[in-house]
């Protein structure tokens, strides 16, 4: 496999497993770029030597630039770098890793570009699918999922060309540390409780979502724009196992699952080699020691950051860029300590009924709805929650 890759968000877990996932299959690495983790980015450029390193903040690039000046190695700074890392000439495919709508501008950059993307930014199809699925198809641009919950569905998409004789997408959710929680008991949880996912290790604000159910609620909203599904062919289920990742029900009712162990290194490696598969760095699923597999339905009433996407999905317009801008300042105000678990969804919802939505979705009305909401969640007092 001949593959020239720039990883945005390099220093996540996202990109971190790629560079490992890069090695083992002998990819190159182009172009890293991250928010301001320095020491890594330092580690990462003398390790895989590439043409150019973008780091967001200005101060870390200062940092870092001094200390490559013993490289020919590139340093770029700002947005402006980072966007540069998502359209140079030298890679073919882009590995969008950063978390947040800030991972919107670089993500379009390359799809306009007509660049392979390996996406693992899902607040970019959130807050604008139809918009940046639009330029893709206009730009001849390739956009390949990277959660494993989308790269399920790609794959048991694979042999199957014709949309319509698709039932319904299941996407699996693991429930996260709090499944079977009273909301009694939920009102207590703290942030290290929050932090300890039963299955997967991941960045801190992908796993508050996922202990919220929030994140499943933005997956539903990918899943949307990615396979071109409206909410009301997309189901959720909790499956605590996390063995069965997601599944295609087909309009003579088979039903198609991807399995593996849940380990990210698969999905990753897939995006980048599709449509080839590849030996690589992926745990085997030993079927024979699989616990059983259990399915049941989400509590929307305990974990209401999934009701309230589900409600977002089908306003549409500017409605998930709202909920997607009021959930990030929820999460990191949370992390703080500043308002408690229950208090995302709080925020989160009185964020939505103040701020406006916009029917016509447009990349500025994105940004301005972004804004607003967080704006808004950043200012309402804790106490007000309660």
């Amino acid at each position: 496999m001949e593959r020239t890759i720039s990883v945005l968000g390099s220093t996540g877990s996202i990109g971190v497993q790629t560079l490992e996932v890069a090695e083992a299959c002998q990819i190159q690495v182009v172009a890293v770029a991250a928010r301001s983790n320095v020491e890594l980015l330092e580690k990462q450029a003398r390790k895989w030597n590439p043409k150019l390193v973008a780091v967001a903040d200005l101060t870390a690039a200062a940092d870092l630039k001094l200390r490559l000046r013993d490289t020919n190695i590139r340093v770029a700074a700002g947005p402006e770098g980072v966007l540069e890392a998502a359209v140079l000439p030298e890679a073919d495919t882009v590995v969008t890793a950063m978390v947040g709508i800030a991972g919107l501008a670089p993500t379009l950059a390359a799809v306009d570009a007509g660049k392979r993307v390996a996406l693992a930014n899902k607040e970019t199809l959130v807050c604008a699918g139809p918009l940046v699925m639009k330029h893709a198809v206009e730009r001849g641009a390739c956009i390949v999922p990277v959660d494993s919950e989308h790269s399920a569905i790609f794959q048991c998409l694979q042999g199957n060309q014709n949309k319509g004789e698709v039932k319904r997408l299941i996407l699996t959710a693991s429930g996260g540390p709090f499944f079977g929680y009273s909301r009694g008991m939920l009102e207590q949880v703290t942030v290290e409780q929050a932090l300890k996912h039963p299955n997967w290790t991941m960045g801190k604000k992908v796993t508050i979502d996922s202990a919220t159910l929030m994140n499943k609620g933005l997956e539903l909203l990918e899943a949307m724009a990615l396979f071109q599904m409206p909410p009301e062919k997309i189901s959720i289920l909790v499956h605590r196992e996390s063995i069965v990742h997601s599944l295609v029900e087909y309009c003579d009712n088979a039903v198609l699952a991807q399995l593996g162990t849940p380990d990210m290194h698969l999905p990753i490696q897939y995006a980048l080699s599709w449509p080839e598969r590849v030996v690589g760095v992926a745990t085997a699923l030993d079927l024979l020691s699989c616990p059983p597999l259990t399915f049941t339905s989400p509590d929307l009433d305990r974990f209401s950051c999934l009701a309230l996407a589900i409600d977002a999905a089908k306003t549409g317009g500017t409605a998930p860029a709202i909920l997607n801008g009021a959930n990030e300042i929820a999460v990191a105000r949370f992390l703080s300590g500043e308002i408690r678990f229950l208090d995302i969804p709080r925020l989160v919802e009185r964020t939505l009924e103040r701020i406006v939505s916009k029917e016509t979705l447009t990349l500025d009305a994105v940004f301005e709805a972004d804004a607003e909401a967080r704006l808004f969640a950043s200012g309402e007092p804790a106490r007000v929650l309660r």
